[in-house]
């Protein structure tokens, strides 16, 4: 399986929708891409970061809001509470009309379509009035419905999102699911600061611990990667926190990382780092890295080769 292909999966992937072979076929993938495994980590934060953010909508929304998707998907319009065709009806009911010679296939093309037209004309057609209140120019709407009211005036159901800024302290749980989130994030700054600030509690919950071995093992940036190191030097005793250290070491590419590493694991020293160092000391080409883990060797009263 291929990048491409498995990156078209992965969101089926996370929510359950892929057969037993297909999901087989991806965690296999998963197991030797580290690309694609921080791309379905990322998924994952992002979606928990969301859920934190959910609402309670009346059922009688809901049942209008798949009603309208069923109607969508069937071709027409969306069903209106009203017998009176207002413009923005009859246009919805124009579009279905276009789309309904495509084929059953297509449909769902079309589908789209009415929805990217309600984005962009709620995005785009200048600042309206809500009982009589501006809508702020950074509010992105998808208009749900237009209907006529009682009084000859006009009533619009959208959706409205908005940026939002919140603040907390880190060991509340949605200002944390945030933060673990933006240590996925692609921007490098943004990873660089949330690392910065999840290293201080990196013993705190199993959350953080394994964001940051995700940072170590496959964060492209070194930045990244040695907060996140910093963050897990209270606990190089852990198993699963050596085992990504021997890792990193054998694979990272930053000679700093790596005598960084060598210090964490000489900090509890056991048979298996052996191991790790007699192997490493044989193919590494930076001679500080391998000056650091020949003396490690000679502390621990160990042969420089392996025989």
């Amino acid at each position: 399986m291929t990048c491409d292909s498995a990156g078209k999966l992965i969101p089926l992937y996370a929510y359950g929708e892929l057969t037993p072979e297909e999901e087989d076929s991806i965690e296999q993938h998963l197991h030797e891409c580290a690309a694609c495994t921080r791309e379905i980590e990322r998924m994952r934060a992002l979606s928990i970061a969301l859920d934190s953010r959910r609402t309670e909508v009346p059922p009688v929304m809901l049942d209008d809001c798949r009603a309208d998707l069923m109607a969508a998907i069937e071709g027409g319009a969306p069903r209106m509470g009203s017998s009176t065709k207002g413009p923005w009806t009859l246009f919805l009911e124009a579009m279905g009309a276009t789309f309904a010679p495509l084929g059953r296939l297509q449909q769902p093309a079309g589908a789209l379509a009415l929805i990217a037209v309600g984005f962009f004309a709620a995005r785009f057609t200048g600042a309206g009035n809500v009982n009589g209140a501006s809508m702020a120019p950074d509010a992105f709407a998808t208009v749900r419905s237009v209907q006529p009211n009682s009084s000859g005036g006009v009533q619009v159901s959208y959706d409205e999102i908005r940026p939002r800024v919140v603040s907390g302290r880190i060991n509340d749980p949605n200002i944390q699911r945030l933060m673990l989130a933006a240590a996925q994030e692609e921007n490098p700054a943004v990873r660089v600061e949330s690392v910065e600030m999840l290293k201080a509690h990196a013993a705190g919950t199993a959350e953080i611990r394994d964001v940051l071995l995700n940072a170590l093992a496959n964060d492209s940036n070194v930045g990244v990667r040695i907060k996140a190191l910093e963050g897990l030097k209270p606990l190089a005793a852990d198993p699963a926190v050596r085992k990504t250290l021997a890792q990193v070491l054998l694979m990272d590419d930053n000679p700093a990382v790596r005598m960084q590493v060598v210090d964490m694991l000489m900090t509890h020293r056991d048979d298996t780092v052996v191991g790790v160092f007699q192997g490493l000391v044989q193919k590494e080409d930076n001679n500080s890295v391998r000056l650091k883990v020949e003396k490690a060797l000679k502390e621990m009263n160990a042969s420089i080769g392996t025989f």
